[in-house]
């Protein structure tokens, strides 16, 4: 079992009124919804934080949940409530969030500032080995030789969960779009655990709790091999899953072809949803019960996409005794 499992997560008392922000279902899926923050709460959290520089973020963590806190504050202490039990909650778990006015290349620094708040009202994000930071920027072009299929324009990157190389527990993942040139095609696809037909066929399998081992290639800067199970159950035992194809490692004939067999499936799903992401926006989702991947691009001289990626671990104060993963 992972430490998810061993957890009572708190529910936040909704707010009866929102302020600053507005929040509905998306029209590709009502389970993911859409909040909204209005231009006149992006400009005053953006004027708040200007004394502090990205770097600042880097070097004082502490300050990451500032910034949390001067962006709720801002929406008169409505926004947590609404971030963490979307999050928490089996039956929507997704946000697309859309800063408005926040959509040029040229605001990257306060796009990841903004991200960040919102990220630390749930938790803390991981430390990000491949970039060495909280926080990881990567840019998609038309021509790549990298060693996966991240940043490989031309194809689909199936369907998978974040964190499935590593020791810490990924709660939840963050993917905001910086920027975006001639591009077509490229949309994210996800889908919910709940919302695959097969999830009893493959979380009942014999295979579903073994100990797998899963590696990442050179690019992600950690050598050490992970093992654990493709699934798990959270705390009233209802399905969690760590998967990705590109990593693991299968032993022998019978974890390969199942392995295959389960990514067969997952992409065939009726229910998998395509998601638009404009830039500025991001995606933050329960990462145990979502799954996420890219549709491929149309090819282009100048396409060019610049994503921030964000990825880490619930933290409340009554589970603080519960984690021990390390970040940065």
């Amino acid at each position: 079992m992972n430490a998810l499992t061993h957890i009572d997560m708190p529910v936040l008392e909704q707010p009866a009124l929102l302020h600053g922000f507005t929040l509905q279902s998306t029209s590709q899926s009502e389970r993911l919804l859409e909040l909204r923050f209005a231009k006149e709460t992006v400009d005053a959290f953006v004027a708040a934080v200007a004394q502090w520089p990205v770097q600042a973020l880097e070097y004082k963590s502490f300050l990451r949940f500032q910034f949390g806190k001067i962006l709720d504050d801002l929406c008169q202490g409505t926004l947590r409530p609404v971030i963490v039990n979307t999050l928490l909650d089996r039956s929507t778990g997704g946000l697309l969030v859309t800063p408005e006015g926040l959509d040029n290349v040229s605001q990257a620094e306060d796009m990841v500032k903004l991200s960040t708040a919102v990220a630390h009202l749930l938790g803390r994000s991981n430390f990000d080995a491949m970039s060495g930071q909280f926080y990881a920027r990567f840019v998609v072009e038309n021509v790549d030789n990298s060693d996966s299929y991240l940043r490989q324009p031309h194809r689909v990157m199936e369907l998978h969960n974040d964190g499935t190389f590593v020791n810490q527990i990924t709660d939840y993942v963050l993917m905001m779009k910086i920027d975006e040139q001639n591009m077509e095609g490229g949309n994210s696809l996800l889908l919910h655990l709940d919302d695959w037909a097969d999830l009893d066929r493959f979380y009942k399998h014999p295979l579903a709790r073994r100990v797998m081992r899963w590696t990442a290639p050179p690019s992600k800067n950690t050598r050490e091999d992970v093992f654990h199970a493709v699934f798990d159950t959270d705390s009233v035992g209802r399905p969690t899953m760590r998967y990705i194809d590109q990593f693991v490692q299968p032993e022998n004939y019978e974890e390969g072809t199942w392995l295959f067999q389960l990514g067969e499936s997952l992409e065939g799903s009726a229910h998998k949803v395509s998601i638009p992401v404009p830039v500025g926006s991001f995606l933050l989702i329960n990462n145990l019960f979502w799954l996420h991947g890219r549709d491929r691009f149309v090819a282009h001289p100048g396409l060019r996409r610049e994503l921030m990626r964000q990825r880490g671990y619930f933290s409340f104060p009554k589970m603080e005794h519960h984690r021990g993963q390390t970040s940065n």
